[in-house]
């Protein structure tokens, strides 16, 4: 069975056959081997991730990543739970310079991160430059999904506005981790940290498959959205408006676990 979905959330800049191995970009989804399927992305006719956390009530940030070579290598630092609360108001910082928010807007996120970190399958990395170990520049974290998640359910609802079956949405949102914030300060990037973070971030996931949302972008023309495609991430959802953000997003995924060193 072929479905065609609405053409008209074709995202401007857009440009077909982006991506290794795509022929034309989302022009179709072929359902085929839903059940006891083995890789969930096989369901799409296409090839090549919450900021994609869930938003309850409130706006969907855009991811900042790095993917630029410059100097040494970063220092990576896994994080559990207990640090991660002790080190908001070291790491909050990080996001609000990435994101160009004002300040203040770290106080507001603090509560929903902490309580993310008590999410199932939880994981955190962070990272510091050789020459400034003790100074954390950079943050990611995510979490197994879940259907009783914000953000699960509002990709639900776009996956089926744009034309999925059941069985196909199940298919995808079934066993993902959610990569939930990626962030590099602006005076840090430059040494591939996005990429580092990302690696260990997904390195010995259960889940079968990773998901992540990330401001359109005209062109896909900036670092989170080459990494992403350098990471073989494929659209799962295009010019989607989560409740309470007006700016369209992207919806990428890609099946676990990742390839190469």
């Amino acid at each position: 069975m072929t479905i065609t979905p609405n053409t008209s959330c074709t995202p401007p800049g857009h440009r077909p056959g982006h991506g290794p191995g795509d022929p034309a970009m989302f022009a179709s989804l072929e359902h085929r081997r839903i059940p006891g399927i083995e890789h969930p992305f096989d369901v799409f006719n296409i090839a090549a991730p919450t900021d994609t956390s869930s938003r309850e009530g409130g706006p969907v940030p855009v991811m900042s990543t790095d993917a630029t070579p410059r100097g040494a290598a970063p220092i990576l630092v896994d994080l559990s739970a207990a640090e991660f609360r002790a080190r908001l108001p070291e790491v909050l910082p990080i996001y609000v310079a990435a994101m160009r928010y004002p300040r203040g807007t770290e106080y507001h996120r603090a509560p929903m991160w902490s309580e993310h970190s008590a999410r199932p399958g939880w994981k955190a990395v962070a990272a510091a430059l050789p020459d400034e170990p003790s100074r954390l520049v950079a943050i990611a974290y995510g979490y197994r999904g879940s259907p009783h998640q914000w953000w699960n359910q509002q990709v639900r609802t776009g996956m089926r506005h744009a034309g999925y079956p059941p069985e196909t949405i199940d298919a995808v949102l079934g066993d993902y981790f959610e990569l939930t914030e990626l962030h590099v300060r602006p005076d840090a990037q430059g040494h591939r940290i996005g990429e580092a973070l990302l690696r260990r971030l997904l390195s010995d996931r259960p889940e079968r498959t990773v998901l992540l949302s990330t401001p359109e972008i005209a062109g896909e023309d900036n670092r989170a959205w080459r990494l992403y495609r350098r990471f073989g991430f494929r659209d799962v959802v295009r010019q989607f408006r989560f409740t309470g953000d007006a700016r369209p997003f992207a919806v990428l995924g890609r099946d676990l676990p990742l390839e190469g060193p």
